[in-house]
């Protein structure tokens, strides 16, 4: 299935973390970027990506939206599903049990614990949101891209 989805390339990634804190504001609620991380982060809430770095080299992990996701297949309480027209991976909070398995399966470590909620978070691909994924618009280096594979 061709779908859009968030692709990074290490090549342009400089490790600055934009991405990260547009992913926070994104999710705050109210779209502040200070009180997202002065406030709502030590309250909680975490960004869905993740700037890995290993020496020089670094990338901006999120999830895949994977055509056939194994934290979908690992997941025992149904919190995770595929949205069959979007094509992305979907997860209700309300229904995950804290079994990690999801976190375990999934090969890119792009399913991270929440701890303060005993839940998980992934992205989201910032659904509903006019302009896209906020991460991709706010890398400097176009390290991130929104495209169709």
């Amino acid at each position: 299935m061709y779908m859009k989805r968030v692709y990074p390339d290490k090549n342009f990634c400089m490790g600055c973390r934009l991405c990260e804190l547009a992913c926070l504001t994104s999710h705050s609620g109210h779209g502040d970027l200070a009180t997202a991380y002065i406030n709502d982060r030590p309250a909680g809430l975490s960004p869905r990506r993740k700037v890995v770095e290993n020496g020089e080299e670094c990338v901006s992990i999120g999830c895949r939206h994977c055509d056939e996701p194994l934290c979908i297949s690992a997941c025992i309480s149904g919190a995770l599903i595929k949205n069959a027209e979007t094509g992305i991976t979907v997860y209700e909070p309300s229904l995950c049990v804290g079994c990690w398995a999801c976190v375990m399966a999934c090969p890119y470590g792009a399913v991270r614990r929440n701890n303060l909620e005993n839940t998980i978070i992934k992205c989201d691909l910032c659904t509903g949101r006019e302009n896209g994924p906020a991460c991709v618009e706010a890398c400097p280096n176009k390290a991130l891209r929104y495209e169709e594979r």
